[in-house]
Order: C-alpha cells, then structure tokens, then sequence
C-alpha cells in the first residue's frame, strides 16, 4: 500500500476474489481495501495508539441525513455523553486537501453543529477549531492528544 506520514501498523487483510480487505477495528468487520480505506485505518490507529482517543468515543462511517439526504462522514469523536464534539474527514493519498474538502465537513457541520475538525489524506493532517464569531478556521500547529 501507499507510504503515509503516519506510524507503520499491522492490519489483518485478506484477498477474496483477488480483491483486498483489511479488517476495521472499529465496525469489527473486513472492509474493502481501497486508498481511502487504507488512510482511514492509519490515521485511526494513531489517534487511538499515538494521540490517546477512546476507540468507544469514534464512530466510523456515520450516516447523517440532511435535507432528505443521506451523507457520511468518514468518522466522528463523542464525550462521554455521547455528543458530537469532532468531525474527521478522510481523504485518499492522492487527493488533494482544499477548501472544498473543508466546505464538505462544513456541510456535515451545519448538522452536528461540533467546532472542531480534522482531515487528512494520511501525507497532510489538518486540526482546527472554527471560530464561530469569525467564522474562521483556527489550526492547531499538530494534531492534539486526548483529551484537549
């Protein structure tokens, strides 16, 4: 797979009609190994391993519906009562993080109403708190230990 600026992990992954599945810790299933896929799986091992996130606290591939439509974000953070508090967005080694991919977790935004978000392609990682009075994006020169 494709080197990422994250620590090296070992995955369980299986090849069924030569295609590629790693097993997700989180939804406790095997999982289509796609570029994304493998971006997703890192960057949550080192959020749970490195940075100190509760695995309980992250949902993945959470479906929101908004305006009768259904989206999904790649994953988010939760307190301990049970509130949104950190949308995560996750893009593939080759795509390139802009501001429309920041406009797409405002769009997950103006649903769970959080004030923090972090997106990555697993080369780039991005942490930022919205200001609500500027509505400005404030970075964090790294990515944060939990808790922050």
């Amino acid at each position: 797979m494709l080197q990422l600026n994250l620590p090296e992990y070992n995955f369980r992954i299986k090849k069924k009609n030569e295609k590629l599945y790693i097993f997700d810790e989180q939804r406790k299933r095997y999982v289509s190994l796609t570029p994304e896929e493998w971006v997703r799986q890192n960057f949550l091992r080192f959020l749970i391993e490195v940075k100190g996130f509760p695995a309980a606290y992250l949902a993945v591939e959470k479906q929101l519906e908004m305006n009768g439509m259904k989206k999904r974000c790649d994953a988010i953070l939760y307190n301990d009562l049970l509130q949104p508090i950190m949308i995560i967005e996750l893009k593939a080694p080759t795509v390139r993080i802009t501001q429309a991919t920041f406009d797409q977790v405002a769009v997950y935004n103006a649903k769970l109403k959080v004030n923090l978000f972090m997106i990555s392609n697993g080369v780039e990682h991005y942490c930022c708190k919205v200001n609500t009075e500027s509505a400005k994006y404030e970075f964090f020169p790294e990515i944060p230990n939990f808790p922050f």
